[in-house]
C-alpha cells in the first residue's frame, strides 16, 4: 500500500506539469501559427488525457484488497498504459495529416522567436519530469508511471526536432520544413506508442518478463541454503506495482511444520530485502525423495539413501519447470 500511495502521488504532480505545459504550447501556437507546433500541441492534448487517466488508473490500484480483487486493483495500470499507446498512436494519424494539408496548403509563419523559447522550455520540463516518473516507476514496478514518463520523453524529442526546424525556417524561410518536421516526428510518436501498447498488452496477458525472472533466479541462486534443495514452478505476475511470486522449495521430508514454515520464511525475507515490500510470496513446500539426495548437499543426513554427487544450479529453465529436479 505504501509504494501504490506513493505513485498516486508522484502521478498527481506529473499531472499538474503536463496540464501546465500543454497551456505553454497553445501559448506558443497562438504566437507562431505553425503546424509543427500544432502538432505537437495535439499529441500533447493525448499527455493530459493519458495524465488523469494515469491518475486514476493508480488510485485504484493504491485501493486495497477486496473480497471481488483479492490480488488488489493493480491490473488497471495495464489498462491505462494500453489506452495511453492506443491515443498516442491515433494523434500521429492525426499529426501526419495535418503535416500534408499543410504541405498542399501552406500558411505563414509568425513571431517564430517566441514560439521556439517556449516550445524549447517545454521540451526541457518534459524530458526532467519524464526521467523522474520512468525512475520512480522502474522502483516502484508501475507500468503507469513507466508509460507516463516515456510518452512526456518521446515529446521532448519531437520538441527538440520542431525547435531545430523553427530554427531552419526562421533563417531560410522554407515554409515546407514545418510539415516535414511534424511528419518525421509522427512516426517517431507512433513508434513510442506502440512499444507502450505491447509492454502493457503483455502485462495483461501475463507474460514473462525474463529481466526480472533473471534478478529473482541469480538472487535465490546466490543466497541458496543448505535446507533448500531444490526451487522449481517458479511464476512471476505483475499486478501494477506489486509483484506475485509463487514457487515450489523442496526442503528435507522429515523437517517438522514449523521448520519448513521457517524456511519458507527466510526465503520471502531475502526476496523483499532486495525487491521491496511491493513482492508478495506464495511458496509451496514439497519433501525430498529418494533421487533428491544427489543433488542434496546436506551434511550429516541420517536418512540420506545416495551419495551426494552435484548441486544443480538454478537457471531460468530449470526453475520455471513444474517438475523436481534431479540427475539422469
Amino acid at each position: 500500500m505504501k509504494t501504490t500511495n506513493e505513485n498516486y502521488k508522484i502521478q498527481k504532480k506529473i499531472t499538474t506539469i503536463i496540464v501546465v505545459l500543454f497551456l505553454i504550447k497553445l501559448l506558443a501556437w497562438y504566437f507562431t501559427n505553425s503546424v509543427a507546433i500544432l502538432t505537437d500541441t495535439l499529441e500533447y492534448t493525448i499527455n493530459v488525457i493519458s495524465g488523469f487517466i494515469g491518475l486514476y488508473s493508480l488510485f485504484l490500484s493504491s485501493k486495497p484488497k477486496d473480497k471481488k480483487h483479492p490480488y488488489g486493483h493493480g491490473k488497471v495500470e495495464f489498462l491505462s498504459a494500453t489506452i495511453e499507446g492506443t491515443l498516442m498512436i491515433v494523434s500521429s494519424f492525426v499529426i501526419i495529416y495535418e503535416a500534408i494539408n499543410n504541405l498542399k496548403h501552406p500558411h505563414e509563419l509568425k513571431q517564430l522567436d517566441y514560439g521556439i523559447y517556449l516550445v524549447a522550455l517545454t521540451g526541457i520540463i518534459n524530458f526532467l519530469f519524464g526521467a523522474f516518473s520512468i525512475r520512480n516507476g522502474k522502483k516502484n514496478n508501475s507500468l503507469a508511471l513507466i508509460a507516463t514518463g516515456k510518452h512526456m520523453q518521446s515529446d521532448t524529442y519531437a520538441t527538440l526536432g520542431i525547435v531545430i526546424g523553427l530554427i531552419l525556417i526562421h533563417l531560410t524561410n522554407y515554409l515546407w520544413i514545418d510539415s516535414v518536421v511534424a511528419f518525421i516526428f509522427a512516426i517517431i510518436i507512433i513508434v513510442s506508442g506502440y512499444k507502450i501498447l505491447r509492454s502493457s498488452i503483455a502485462g495483461i496477458l501475463d507474460e514473462s518478463d525474463d529481466e526480472l525472472l533473471e534478478k529473482v533466479v541469480q538472487l535465490c541462486q546466490s543466497v541458496r541454503r543448505e535446507n533448500w534443495i531444490d526451487l522449481h514452478n517458479l511464476r512471476i505476475i505483475k499486478y501494477g506495482g506489486t509483484l506475485h511470486l509463487d514457487c515450489h522449495l523442496t526442503i528435507p521430508w522429515y523437517l517438522n511444520i514449523h521448520e519448513g514454515h521457517n524456511e519458507i520464511d527466510i526465503l520471502e525475507k531475502i526476496v523483499k530485502d532486495n525487491f521491496g515490500d511491493s513482492l508478495e510470496l506464495f511458496a509451496h513446500t514439497d519433501g525430498c525423495l529418494d533421487f533428491s539426495c544427489k543433488i542434496c548437499s546436506k551434511k550429516d543426513c541420517e536418512f540420506r539413501k545416495f551419495d551426494f554427487v552435484k548441486r544443480i544450479d538454478w537457471t531460468i529453465e530449470n526453475m520455471y519447470s513444474n517438475n523436481k529436479h534431479f540427475l539422469e
